[in-house]
């Protein structure tokens, strides 16, 4: 299955409502610090969204939940994976997306096997305090030929303007969080963002 080169993240089903019905085709559910009642519902809420919509839902880090909720794909960070049971992710089989940022990450992630591989920040990014510096197009070109076949998503500091570079450089997939969350007119963004990578 091809994935689409769009990809939102957003933290809440309330975007999803928003925005898929724009046609979006890929997004990722990032929650963080919710009680295990609202990481559940928000699950299921979203999955029966996406399905609705016909788009791909991404749950991160909440392996087990997607699992129970019958989900397709999960995504983990390099924290996620040292807890993550990965044998009962594959035997529910869950489609894997993770994250790098240097070799060793890769190197460990690509003996995984995953479905997609995401590499970050390309560009500085406003939303987490990380210890990489931006990684640039170069290594987008870099990791591209390192994994292949398998999807490569770039992420951090995207915009809807850079996003052609970072797809002719060599990414699959663009995935993007605040150029849309903080935009002043979200939709009209994401419409923006579908028409420059369609």
């Amino acid at each position: 299955m091809r994935l689409d080169r769009f990809y939102p993240i957003f933290d809440h089903s309330d975007w999803l409502r928003r925005m898929l019905p724009l046609g979006v085709k890929l997004v990722q559910l990032r929650m963080k610090d919710q009680p295990d009642d609202v990481v559940r519902a928000e699950i299921a809420t979203s999955h029966d969204l996406c399905n609705q919509n016909g788009t791909v839902l991404v749950v991160n880090d909440y392996w087990q939940a997607a699992i129970d909720v019958g989900c397709d794909w999960i995504h983990l960070g390099q924290e996620d994976l040292d807890e993550a049971d990965l044998k009962a992710i594959r035997k529910a089989g869950l489609k894997l997306g993770v994250s790098t940022h240097d070799d060793d990450e890769l190197e460990r992630v690509l003996a995984m096997d995953p479905d997609y591989v995401a590499l970050g920040p390309v560009y500085p990014t406003i939303l987490k305090k990380m210890k990489w510096e931006q990684q640039g197009l170069p290594r987008v070109t870099e990791w591209k030929a390192r994994v292949g076949d398998i999807p490569l998503v770039g992420i951090g500091g995207m915009s809807v303007e850079r996003a052609p570079g970072v797809l002719e450089a060599g990414a699959d997939i663009v995935s993007v969080v605040t150029d849309i969350t903080l935009n002043a007119d979200p939709e009209a963004r994401v419409r923006q963002w579908i028409e420059a990578t369609r």
